[in-house]
């Protein structure tokens, strides 16, 4: 059964990178070289949908914003519904999984025999399977700093295909250019070396960082029916943005996330 897939918890802790194991088998893991792969996933091939089961898989904020929209779900609703909060020991924040079905096959709630039924809005990291990404922010200047990795695991018949494909091609077919576009902001805050302050300010900060992270419809709450817009300085046009935007407020929020847990200045007080 899969034991790999997407982002941030491996063996059970926070890890600087984006990847996570179900299990302790490293040896699916194998460093991407050169700059091509053969592979080919289709409806008819005898391992289809194999890879949807049993997976711990860490959501972005970004994937959290598509998934719930295409559901119709507000975020409250949809994190109770499909996902569990994780925060092991030696993990700075809490994550969210997606919650696999309660039945013997643990499958993915969003797979079917024909497939992924949110597909157009699947998780990034379901996007770049059979490939793994780990990434760091390790200091502004360098930027993110970012590996791939081949996911090899026994059932896949993928790899037995002919379809040969570049990374940049497969990076451009599944749509990740965006997906990690928007993931960096957020790995750039859950990859800082910065101390979050006292015992008193982390509980705190800790329950800021999961609003603005993944509960964006109570995050937009928190901002417009608080006095926050008298506290900080935006432009009319954006506050007005961030209203109905959800990327647009998930952005706003990283830079107040920074801003409040790391005191760096994306904030304009008042």
């Amino acid at each position: 059964m899969p034991d790999a897939r997407a982002c941030c918890v491996q063996d059970g802790t926070l890890k600087k990178g984006i990847m996570v194991m179900t299990d302790n088998r490293h040896d699916i893991f194998r460093a991407f070289e050169g700059n091509s792969f053969r592979f080919n996933c289709y409806k008819g091939i005898s391992c289809f949908t194999k890879c949807c089961a049993r997976l711990q898989l860490v959501l972005t904020p970004y994937d959290v914003i598509r998934v719930k929209n295409r559901l119709g779900f507000h975020s409250q609703e949809f994190l109770e519904r499909y996902t569990d909060t994780i925060l092991k020991d030696r993990m700075k924040f809490p994550v969210v999984i997606l919650k696999m079905n309660d039945d013997k096959e643990k499958r993915c709630p969003f797979v079917s025999p024909d497939g992924c039924v949110i597909y157009d809005d699947r998780p990034g990291a379901c996007r770049l399977y059979p490939l793994a990404r780990a990434s760091t922010m390790a200091n502004l200047k360098a930027g993110i700093q970012e590996k791939f990795f081949m996911v090899k695991e026994p059932h896949c018949m993928g790899f037995k295909e002919n379809r040969l494909w570049s990374l940049d091609e497969w990076l451009n077919h599944e749509g990740l250019k965006q997906y990690s576009e928007m993931n960096n902001k957020w790995i750039e805050i859950v990859t800082s070396d910065k101390d979050l302050g006292s015992d008193v300010d982390v509980t705190k900060k800790i329950q800021m960082f999961f609003m603005a992270s993944y509960n964006l419809d109570r995050f937009r709450e928190f901002v417009f029916h608080s006095s926050f817009f008298s506290h900080f300085f935006e432009d009319s046009k954006k506050i007005d943005r961030l209203k109905y935007d959800d990327v647009e407020l998930m952005l706003f929020a990283f830079d107040w996330l920074k801003f409040s847990l790391y005191g760096e200045p994306t904030m304009t007080p008042m």
